[in-house]
């Protein structure tokens, strides 16, 4: 039976950044995976999906971008030839191998403490290890929908890597891959609606950030539906044989082809969790807090792990596992942790929004720029946006910030690195902002946030 210092149980980018990080350590690896390597973030998520929102973005410019042009880039992105439907991980699998990691095609299982079984049915291996990570990511949810089943159905590995475009869309969800397939296939014609069952989309955004994308997909084309909920669905009896879902509001919305984004699933009932003291039957709340460290020797990383769903969060935490493994006094720190969803506009958000932070005791304030009137808004001609920060008023630190507006996914680095490292509002409002970019609007918020503390600290008290 072969050891390891590291079984690795997927090899997205949680399970991939630990097995590389421990092979920098000079600890052994071994690590598995059922399906890609990479995982679904380079192949049918993250990388094919901003590809196409890049075509889509052209082509609303006016240029002459068919879907073909962007299907084909898209293709090459994936590493998938023309002649094949599947894209090749064959270059994620050099690089573990180059790495001096031991790669398994096929189910990793937990079968005792410290033991992996590993490989394809019927020429499994068992290995021991003295640290097991647990990085399975997650699978699309399809909605319990009466009459579902029976519809053409996409899941986001349909709607990354189809090469011929669906004669219309309707997208059940409205968080970042809902709005993002949106906004791709209503930019190359396709009929497209999107239903959100709760008030506004991208519910777990800011407030502000979801108003403008909301605002961008109804200028793309868009049929943008909130707070109604599809109870079933009536395959092929649409026009021209799409299929129908009804909705709670007594009107229906129509699709040749249905993308599920409504959530995801975590494919933890079968990996032999038990063994560790888990209970992953769903009696008992499965931990995704993002400790990482949930049993001795036992280490969950990614999407699977919570605290959120994302590529950079699941890179992070399978660096840090190792390091814990291996010894050293780390804890997972989550208070800037950036989110960003890939829309025209673009939002990004990171930390608190003032209603979070005041429900978690701090005494805080905002400031608001709205984008079309800042330099960089006027330049680019922007109709929506806005660029929010929050501020805790006793600490004198950023405790938030929230932007949708061009460039948005960068520019929130600063906040980041801000509220990282509990930098007071004083260093930020004397920091040279290069004019007129996004980040400009930054010096007038950081500036008004000095000045209102200032007049906290000198006004009159009740």
């Amino acid at each position: 039976m072969a050891s390891f210092d590291f079984a690795i149980i997927g090899a997205g980018p949680a399970g991939e950044a630990a097995a590389h990080k421990a092979r920098q350590r000079g600890a052994t690896v071994a690590i598995a995976d059922r399906l890609w390597f990479g995982g679904s973030c380079p192949h049918i998520g993250c990388i094919p999906s901003k590809s196409l929102l890049h075509g889509a973005a052209r082509r609303a410019c006016g240029e002459d971008y068919s879907w073909q042009r962007a299907s084909e880039r898209r293709d090459y992105m994936v590493n998938r030839p023309s002649n094949a439907d599947e894209p090749d991980d064959s270059s994620h699998v050099r690089s573990l191998e180059r790495a001096g990691a031991k790669v398994f095609r096929g189910t990793g299982r937990i079968v005792g403490r410290g033991r992996v079984e590993v490989g394809p049915d019927g020429g499994r291996e068992t290995l021991e290890a003295r640290n097991v990570v647990v990085a399975v990511g997650s699978q699309t949810k399809v909605p319990p929908i009466d009459g579902l089943s029976n519809a053409h159905v996409w899941t986001n590995r349909e709607a990354t890597l189809a090469r011929e475009l669906p004669r219309s869309l309707l997208v059940l969800g409205g968080g970042p891959t809902g709005c993002e397939m949106a906004q791709v296939y209503a930019r190359f014609g396709v009929p497209t609606t999107i239903v959100q069952s709760g008030p506004r989309l991208m519910p777990s955004d800011h407030p502000r950030n979801a108003q403008a994308v909301a605002a961008g997909l109804r200028e793309s084309g868009v049929d943008v539906r909130t707070g109604v909920r599809a109870l079933r669905a009536r395959a092929g009896e649409g026009p021209d044989g799409a299929d129908v879902v009804e909705l709670d509001d007594g009107t229906t919305a129509t699709g040749h082809a249905i993308l599920a984004a409504v959530g995801r699933t975590f494919p933890i009932d079968d990996l032999g969790l038990e063994h560790y003291g888990i209970d992953p039957s769903g009696r008992v709340p499965f931990p995704r807090d993002g400790r990482l460290r949930i049993a001795d020797g036992l280490f969950v990383v990614g999407d699977v792990a919570g605290p959120e769903l994302h590529t950079h969060q699941g890179h992070y935490q399978g660096e840090l596992a190792v390091r814990m493994a291996l010894g050293e006094h780390v804890t997972p720190d989550y208070r800037a942790l950036p989110r960003a969803t890939y829309t025209d506009p673009e939002a990004a958000f990171v930390g608190l929004s003032l209603e979070q932070a005041r429900d978690a005791g701090v005494d805080a304030f905002e400031v608001v720029a709205d984008f079309p009137k800042t330099a960089k808004g006027y330049s680019v001609e922007a109709t929506t946006g806005h660029v929010t920060i929050v501020v805790d008023r006793a600490a004198r630190q950023l405790v938030g910030a929230a932007m949708a507006c061009p460039d948005a996914s960068a520019a929130i680095h600063e906040c980041v690195v801000a509220i990282k490292a509990r930098l007071p509002i004083e260093l930020l409002a004397d920091t040279i902002h290069a004019f007129p970019s996004t980040s400009r609007a930054f010096n007038e918020l950081f500036g008004d946030a000095l000045t209102q503390l200032a007049e906290f600290a000198t006004g009159p008290r009740v």
